[in-house]
């Protein structure tokens, strides 16, 4: 469950991910999803959220349907004050929260190469979604209806990390039953 408390950093990323493990309705897909452009759920390029509470520094890794307008605001609603400060990148469905009084929008534009702009800043969540690549890759392709299996699991080993063996063993024990 999302629980945000502070200022968030919001950013998508994609994650190659399709059918593996059911018998497919026409041919094999070409190797490397060679389409252009951001990916989408029936194109087997799945958008992934990453939301950074900055407030108290949990990470999030959600997958998502679409990356549009609705599924952002539909992320954001766990807040618990308002209004709520978002820092973004220059991605067009995060347009709309400055129009919004619920939230204030910061954003840095990575095509003008801005990526730091003060507090303004996704390089948190751009880091913390890119560790999921290495997490995924051994598994050498992933079921779309199964993703958010795999970023819980990669989440959970996130958040355990650091911690010493007891800690660890009974932070994963509390979580798991």
């Amino acid at each position: 469950m999302i629980k945000l408390c502070g200022p968030v950093e919001i950013d998508e990323l994609y994650v190659s991910a399709g059918l593996k493990g059911r018998e497919r309705d026409g041919p094999s897909r070409s190797r490397g999803l060679s389409t252009r452009g951001r990916g989408t759920y029936e194109g087997d390029k799945l958008p992934v959220f990453t939301l950074v509470d900055r407030g108290s520094g949990k990470r999030y890794v959600v997958p998502a349907k679409s990356a549009d307008e609705s599924t952002v605001r539909l992320l954001l609603a766990a807040r618990e004050k308002e209004p709520h400060t978002v820092y973004t990148d220059g991605f067009r469905a995060y347009d709309p929260l400055d129009d919004d009084e619920r939230f204030r929008r910061e954003s840095v534009i990575h095509a003008d190469n801005e990526y730091v702009d003060g507090e303004a800043h996704v390089n948190t969540g751009e880091s913390h979604g890119r560790t999921s690549d290495p997490w995924l890759s051994p598994h050498r392709g992933v079921s779309k209806d199964k993703l958010t299996h795999y970023l819980r699991a990669f989440q959970l080993r996130r958040r355990i990390y650091r911690k010493p063996g007891r800690k660890a063993l009974r932070h994963v024990l509390r979580k798991v039953l």
